[in-house]
């Protein structure tokens, strides 16, 4: 048994030091969307050197799968991608007791290593894990197939994993997926879905010393921004989880001049989503069903719902994916991850590439190291532990 211990000690210690020497790699290149290339090449040259995979590329987005044969076959995706940069790059490894470690980090991992800096927790930490996983997982229970792709953190119809699914659709085939969005290495499940809209005011410009001879268009915007501010978040329960939604002004624009009364204002609300509603659904709740504002068809008014009367303009849609936790996978999947971390599974609270497996037939949940709290955050961090452990329950799960 002294043997065996000693073994497993020496196993897990160099997994340590393989999944760290990755993630410094590539916490080291900067990804922020639109500018993905350097990393995706890097993870391509990776991916190429380990001959039981069978390596594809199509645009900012790699594909290596296994090909030998199982009954059922896992996807594991990350996004390389990471939110603008808001003076946290270049990333650097904070030894215990420095003070950019966050003191919830540093009570949750006393005396442990911490990286700081833009994607540490999204998702940069969990490619690394998965990079590690495709390098050393060479004989597990199912095919497994590794998604590193592009433009997850904007727009839609610039999803590198959009982009496969539609050009190589035979790429991404499956029977459960893992996304390694950060979850504590807890599983969430579902995601909510999201749309995008402007809510549009008109008015009359004039002189602004002569503003009875005009229409305010940002004085008309108060009804707008009274409804949002009365809005109160709903919890949705869908198949044992719960689901927070909400409505949110995040951009306003309007004016154009400081002494000309504005002839129109545009309101930008988001709308989280449950996943016991379609998009059509969460449409009808803005604007009402038959206000016919699709992507790229501009302005119309809403006929009924929360803007109802008002200008709409629809930005972008994503559809909501329900949790899918009763599919074999997930549930043994789920088992494990309750045994090494006490966690049952939860709901995913923002939106994921859950909902575009969802749309394919393919169950999928979200598993990834680091705090969600976390991600997008000017102190961006995850301790060195979170890795391991996600990879560690990866391995057992899957080898």
């Amino acid at each position: 048994m002294a043997v065996t211990a000693q073994h497993q000690q020496h196993d897990n210690e160099r997994m340590r030091e393989d999944v760290e020497r990755i993630f410094t790699d590539i916490m080291n290149q900067y990804s922020v969307s639109d500018d993905e290339g350097p990393l995706t090449d890097q993870v391509e040259t990776y991916l190429n050197q380990l001959p039981h995979l069978t390596v594809r590329r199509h645009g900012d987005t790699v594909v290596a799968s296994t090909d030998l044969g199982r009954e059922r076959r896992v996807i594991l995706a990350g996004h390389l991608d990471t939110v603008p940069v808001i003076d946290n790059f270049p990333p650097r490894w904070l030894e215990p007791g420095d003070p950019l470690i966050r003191e919830d980090i540093a009570a949750a991992y006393p005396g442990e290593r911490v990286m700081w800096g833009r994607g540490a927790t999204d998702m940069k930490a969990s490619d690394a894990v998965l990079l590690y996983l495709a390098a050393n997982v060479t004989n597990p229970k199912y095919d497994l197939t590794y998604v590193f792709y592009d433009h997850e953190e904007v727009t839609a119809d610039k999803n590198g994993l959009r982009k496969v699914v539609e050009s190589h659709p035979d790429w991404i085939r499956g029977d459960f997926a893992v996304i390694g969005e950060p979850t504590d290495c807890g599983i969430e499940g579902g995601c909510n879905g999201t749309i995008r809209f402007d809510v549009i005011t008109h008015g009359v410009a004039a002189h602004s010393a002569r503003a009875w001879m005009g229409s305010n268009a940002i004085h008309k915007a108060a009804p707008i921004l009274n409804a949002l501010n009365a809005y109160k978040p709903q919890d949705v329960t869908v198949d044992g989880l719960v689901y927070r939604e909400g409505v949110n002004a995040t951009l306003i624009s309007g004016g154009k001049g400081t002494n000309v009364i504005p002839d129109e204002c545009r309101v930008h609300v988001n709308y989280r989503f449950a996943p016991d509603k379609t998009i059509a659904q969460a449409k009808a709740l803005m604007m009402g069903e038959d206000a016919g504002a699709q992507l790229g068809n501009g302005e119309h008014e809403a006929t009924g719902g929360m803007f109802a009367g008002f200008g709409i303009e629809m930005k972008d849609e994503s559809p909501s994916a329900r949790p899918g936790m009763d599919a074999p996978l997930a549930v043994s999947l789920a088992a494990l991850v309750k045994d090494r971390t006490g966690r049952d599974p939860q709901a995913k609270l923002g939106w994921t590439d859950v909902a575009r497996f969802a749309q394919l037939g393919i169950p999928a949940v979200n598993l990834g190291a680091g705090s969600p709290l976390l991600a997008h955050k000017h102190d961006e961090q995850v301790a060195a532990s979170e890795l391991t452990r996600m990879a560690s329950i990866l391995l057992d799960w899957l080898a």
